[in-house]
């Protein structure tokens, strides 16, 4: 599940995230035309100040005074008053500076906090089980209450203060640099990342409304599987179960792998429905109802025993990716040093160009280790594999676990809400924390009924709330949930302490999302521990890289078929939705076909596609994987020690880059080298 609007300010993550309908004209969406400034006026004020000052200050005030320079427009003053403003509010005086850098962190705090505060409220009825969503609740939840916010900080010019002073480093200059810095220098340049891009008010609030219209489609497309028959009629799963695409079903899918009766037989079903989905031919009228029973094989329905007329869903799956497509365009012209949303995704947000992620991910999904695994899960399943076999998850401890037997004890144990967040404190204190700590993590985390699949929402001032929302059913929260739960509980954790223990309130976080989903798998692998259940599996290292390796190999794969549909959308920006769908079934079949294949079967196949993160939150899928990697490598850094205190020193760190956290936390950067060797170990040992 997704870590909720991590990393940057507010309005600058609405602005990196989803869709929109609307296109700005030209003029308006041009950045160079409202340049204002000309070469020659930014020269002259640069040797004023050079001049003024002296060599200590000169790459402060040739970088400061070309950051304004292409921020300043027209109404902000002439050139007269750009050159006055620079020369008044150049800070070269340290203790001056250090007092500017205070002052402004803090009311930034305060601006960040408490819109936050205002939005997660906002969002409440669209988040949370509820009455049904009304149009008023949309309004409201698509109301981006912080889209003005920059425009008054440039009109004030405190947004001019900031990027005059703070200088903004690129990627290769924090990689170049980052490691001689100290922590106010970090603190320094993070500043400095605050105000690189213009963006007006009214593309905000339009990118919020449809990140919410978005989200709300992917939380509420849910399938009542009680309603799916075979080609005999029969009825394979119980009458409760209301699954979410795509996490509820893949999540099933897993849970029946321990079912030796008919769980292949419900694997198969419910892999025809995906595809179903991806392809959109679903039957529009199961989605979320219950009215008409559905056989996935044949696609026909039936009311009553007889047959209905079925209408697919009419491409509002890719309508809703190709609006993502056309915001995230909109944002380009005004981000001079990221222009493209991959190179936002890559470059500004994940911190790791795009091409060393590809370079990891096709390392993996070419190791000779691939095959290897694959006859190991063979031998165990006794039967050739499946392409929904990518989801195997018989390396996990409850992988051998009755699905109902561990949902006995997860309802019994928390029937509600409030039973979990009462919990809180004793999982945290089972998995390594003091009582005291444990109590003082958790008093800064509220469990939450969760429309969706999950998510956790961390806050972004210190002493503020983080949200863990999961599903809990009216008969007590079921294992599918309880495990979701137990991933969130690792984000909200993190959130917690990265927010309220790092040094900086500008170095709060993590250095990317991938960093959180390491705490998450982290937790979620110990949730039958947790339960108080003895693991089944007695060679647990060997068993843990496997499903680490066999995860990575999936998503990996997943995450190459998102940034490939971005690569042909930049390509094709006037596609149409039925023409994106193409797209991805192209993408997802040629992803297959190099990498998968010859390993699980179905040449051709479209299963790659059926990730909700490709609708509902672009490029994000990326950060999966890489998180799987990052979570192996901090996994054997923590074997044999307390988890709590080395969480505690790693990840107070903050958010630098990527490659210097992680070599300041185990030792080295991020890689697929010790995951392919400990799978290659674990291969040998279980073999003998």
């Amino acid at each position: 599940m997704k870590k909720m609007r991590p990393l940057l300010s507010v309005s600058l993550l609405l602005a990196l995230l989803v869709s929109c309908n609307t296109h700005p004209s030209k003029k308006e969406n041009d950045m160079s035309e409202s340049r204002f400034i000309a070469e020659a006026q930014r020269n002259e004020v640069i040797s004023m100040l050079k001049d003024s000052l002296g060599e200590t200050a000169y790459f402060r005030i040739e970088r400061g005074v070309r950051q304004v320079a292409d921020l300043w427009r027209e109404p902000d003053g002439t050139a007269g008053e750009f050159a006055e403003f620079c020369k008044r509010s150049f800070v070269a005086d340290e203790a001056r500076l250090d007092q500017l850098f205070h002052t402004l962190e803090r009311n930034f705090e305060v601006f960040d906090g408490y819109f936050h505060k205002i939005d997660v409220l906002l969002k409440e009825p669209l988040q949370l089980e509820g009455e049904e969503i009304t149009p008023v609740d949309m309004m409201f939840g698509s109301y981006d209450v912080t889209a003005h916010l920059n425009d008054d900080l440039y009109a004030n010019k405190i947004a001019f203060i900031t990027a005059l002073n703070f200088p903004f480093y690129s990627l290769q200059e924090k990689t170049g640099l980052g490691e001689k810095w100290s922590r106010k220098e970090w603190a320094y340049a993070r500043m400095g990342d605050r105000f690189t891009a213009r963006v007006p008010a009214t593309v905000q609030q339009n990118i919020s409304k449809t990140i919410t219209e978005a989200d709300a489609y992917i939380s509420d497309y849910n399938l009542f599987m009680g309603k799916l028959r075979n080609d005999n009629g029969e009825q394979l799963f119980p009458d409760d179960m209301k699954l979410i695409s795509h996490w509820g079903l893949r999540d099933e899918l897993k849970s029946n792998y321990a079912d030796t009766v008919r769980g292949l037989e419900k694997q198969r079903m419910i892999y025809t429905v995906m595809k179903r989905i991806i392809d959109q031919t679903i039957p529009q009228q199961t989605i979320n109802s219950d009215k008409f029973t559905w056989n996935p094989g044949t696609n026909q329905l039936f009311e009553n025993n007889a047959e209905a007329s079925a209408s697919p869903e009419p491409d509002t799956r890719y309508k809703i990716f190709l609006a993502n497509f056309h915001a995230m365009r909109q944002l380009d012209t005004y981000f001079p040093h990221y222009p493209t949303q991959l190179s936002r995704a890559f470059d500004a947000t994940m911190e790791i160009p795009q091409k060393d992620v590809e370079t990891l991910f096709k390392g993996l999904l070419s190791s000779p280790e691939v095959k290897e695994v694959a006859a190991f899960i063979e031998s165990r399943l006794g039967r050739k594999l499946e392409p929904f076999d990518i989801w195997y998850n018989g390396f996990k401890a409850r992988g051998g676990i009755p699905e109902e037997q561990l949902t006995a004890i997860t309802s019994k144990k928390y029937p509600n809400p409030k039973a979990l967040e009462t919990d809180l404190p004793n999982i945290l204190v089972k998995l390594g924390w003091k009582p005291d700590r444990a109590r003082e993590i958790s008093s800064l985390i509220v469990v939450d009924p969760s429309r969706g699949a999950g998510h956790a929402w961390g806050a972004t001032m210190r002493n503020d709330i983080a949200h863990l929302r999961t599903r809990i059913g009216a008969g007590g929260m079921d294992y599918k949930g309880y495990n979701i739960a137990v991933h969130e509980f690792g984000h909200t954790v993190e959130q917690t302490i990265t927010m309220n223990d790092v040094d900086y309130y500008v170095l709060n976080g993590v250095p990317n999302t991938a960093f959180t989903e390491a705490v998450a798998f982290l937790f979620q692998k110990r949730d039958l521990e947790l339960l108080g259940l003895k693991n089944p599996n007695p060679e647990d290292e060997h068993y843990l890289a496997l499903d680490n390796f066999w995860s990575s190999y999936e998503i990996m794969g997943v995450s190459l078929v998102d940034i490939r549909v971005w690569e042909w959308l930049y390509n094709h920006p006037d596609a149409t939705p039925d023409q994106l769908k193409e797209a991805v079934i192209t993408a997802a079949r040629d992803v297959w076909d190099t990498y998968y294949a010859d390993i699980l079967g179905g040449k051709g196949e479209t299963l790659l596609g059926i990730y909700s993160h490709m609708i509902d939150y672009p490029l994000y899928l990326p950060n999966y994987p890489m998180g799987h990697l990052i979570d192996f490598q901090i996994g054997q850094q923590v074997r044999g020690k307390n988890l709590a205190d080395e969480m505690d020193r790693m990840y107070t760190q903050g958010r630098i880059i990527p490659q210097l956290w992680m070599k300041n936390a185990v030792g080295s950067g991020i890689s697929i080298e010790p995951l392919l060797a400990s799978t290659k170990a674990a291969l040998y040992a279980l073999k003998k």
